[in-house]
């Protein structure tokens, strides 16, 4: 049961501070609907419904299904301007354990910043009362407003707990539509953390609802990284509330638009905005900042001492000592995001540029030689950087890359000596071991002096006795050419004593000198990588003049001088 329950509704005030905080502050419809939603989240309401009327009158509806108000809390809680709830009441929370966003009890003055007229209807534990505020009226009276009482603890069976306030005789010029009920979608949830016990939604008239949800306040932007705070931020801080500060922030693809107000991080306590998107940094200047945008939830700033946040919460006390260690914390924090977003852009651009061109460029970069390496690296770097998402830049980038791949492509020095296709074949696997070269030469060897056998069908005891009858000027099963002049004789000799060469040079080392293969040649550093491609080179001429030879059929006398 109430007690000392009053006759009268009365509101105890200064006209001029409702003038200067209620008019001068709240001249728009957002920061005025931010207020009404804060008192309709601190009296833990579930759902809050926002509807712009504009037939048969204009006129704004609120309703929530908080716990509403007894007409003792009206006149003792509501009508008093200046309010502390949270002193007042000495709690932090509301019942059911939410953070509680008022705190100075001037929030209430937003309604005359766009109404004339004020009606309040509020429902508690089936009991309603409602009452109509005259702005004209109020400023007739110097210290006390008694308003017109519609209904005085009349009893409704069955009703659920609810306010409703609605807003007559609207200031507002421009026309309710369905475009302008986006708009204030939009911009509500930018003033506000919206979690999922606590809907809000807007709608024009008797048209469907516009659910007001967390996930507009960036659904315009193309997101490219987003970092959860604190969990995937990693840099050493002494700041001891750096555990406490939580949030997303987000780096776009294109830079961010100044129409969109979302251009730096905002900061909110207990749900609510307390400052609005800046850098909290001297310098701006970087690149980066074009493209960051997010929120962090600051809630440990209500503990403070001193008040740190403005009337219209949209900016902080940055003066308060406090307050300056959250800034140098802050500037530190997008330092590394700065740094972190550079090396993350690089990673997303090299994989566009993979899908793009189908170029692995780190693979690619990892098979390069040092010295190509260290040329090409910042060259493509470069490219892929500038790799801005537009279709044109992406095309340019995209040629120029593949261009630079078909000119120095992964095993540079082994494509620039052009192996017979074969050579490459028997070749290549062992080569791009790196340890391997010697084993490289020797398949290779192998198998060209096989092809020599084959096609001269020779089967002797040693390869240089296969060499010698298959080449030799005099007899040898095999021309490399007509071997008619002195020059064409001259060059059946050269392949001879080169194919002679690679059997002493590349298949006789092993043989000879570590019979048990328990030792290889490349362990010595006697073999390189150059040695490996000379022989390779050498392999490939001996194989295409072994692939345009002919058999000898006629045994006509030939000299070897």
């Amino acid at each position: 049961m109430e007690e000392n329950n009053p006759e009268e509704l009365v509101m105890s005030f200064d006209p001029h501070t409702i003038e200067h905080l209620g008019i001068k502050m709240y001249s728009t419809l957002p920061p005025v609907l931010s207020e009404l939603i804060a008192n309709a989240h601190d009296a833990d309401a579930h759902n809050v419904k926002i509807i712009l009327m504009d037939s048969p009158s204009d006129k704004i509806i609120v309703e929530d299904d908080g716990e509403g108000m007894s007409f003792t809390e009206l006149n003792n809680k509501f009508l008093r301007i200046g309010r502390n709830r949270r002193e007042d009441e000495n709690r932090q929370k509301t019942k059911e354990g939410r953070l509680i966003i008022g705190k100075k009890g001037l929030g209430k003055l937003a309604f005359f910043g766009i109404a004339e007229e004020i009606e309040i209807e509020t429902i508690q534990n089936e009991i309603k009362n409602s009452f109509l505020m005259v702005w004209e009226d109020i400023k007739k009276e110097n210290d006390k407003y008694k308003p017109k009482i519609i209904y005085k603890n009349e009893k409704v069976p069955g009703e659920k707990n609810k306010t409703r306030i609605t807003l007559k005789k609207l200031k507002i010029k421009r026309a309710f539509n369905s475009e302008y009920c986006l708009s204030i979608a939009d911009s509500i949830s930018k003033i506000f953390i919206i979690d999922s016990d606590f809907k809000i939604n807007v709608r024009h008239n008797y048209e469907s609802d516009v659910p007001i949800r967390n996930e507009r306040k960036y659904e315009s932007l193309d997101k490219q990284i987003e970092w959860k705070v604190p969990q995937e931020i990693s840099f050493d801080s002494d700041y001891d509330k750096k555990e406490k500060i939580c949030g997303t922030l987000i780096a776009t693809k294109l830079p961010i638009s100044a129409k969109t107000n979302l251009k730096g991080i905002t900061l909110f306590s207990r749900k609510k905005l307390v400052n609005l998107p800046e850098y909290f940094s001297n310098s701006i200047s970087s690149h980066f900042f074009s493209y960051l945008t997010g929120w962090l939830e600051v809630d440990f700033i209500e503990n403070l001492d001193e008040d740190v946040i403005s009337t219209n919460r949209q900016s902080l006390n940055w003066d308060h000592p406090e307050m300056e260690k959250l800034r140098n914390y802050l500037n530190k924090l997008l330092a590394w995001l700065e740094r972190d977003w550079r090396r993350k852009r690089v990673e997303i651009r090299s994989s566009e540029i993979e899908k793009s061109t189908g170029i692995k460029v780190n693979d690619w970069f990892s098979k390069l030689p040092p010295e190509i390496k260290r040329k090409v690296e910042p060259l493509v770097n470069n490219m892929i950087k500038n790799f801005e998402p537009t279709e044109e830049d992406k095309e340019i980038n995209s040629d120029s890359i593949r261009n630079l791949h078909s000119i120095i492509p992964e095993y540079t020095y082994w494509h620039y000596r052009n192996l017979h296709p074969d050579v490459k074949s028997w070749a290549f696997e062992d080569y791009k071991k790196g340890a391997d070269y010697y084993e490289s030469v020797d398949k290779a060897s192998r198998a060209y002096i096989r092809n020599v056998k084959d096609k001269a069908s020779l089967d002797r005891e040693s390869d240089e006795s296969n060499i010698d009858e298959a080449f030799k000027l005099d007899g040898g099963k095999l021309k490399v050419n007509a071997c008619n002049s002195t020059t064409e004789k001259t060059i059946q000799r050269g392949h001879h004593s080169l194919s002679k060469g690679v059997v002493a040079g590349c298949r006789n080392p092993l043989n000879h000198n570590f019979p048990n293969y328990q030792e290889r040649l490349g362990d010595t550093g006697l073999f390189s990588e150059q040695d490996c491609l000379d022989m390779l080179s050498l392999i490939s001429h001996l194989q295409r003049r072994l692939d345009n030879s002919e058999l000898r059929f006629e045994t006509s006398e030939e000299t070897g001088n």
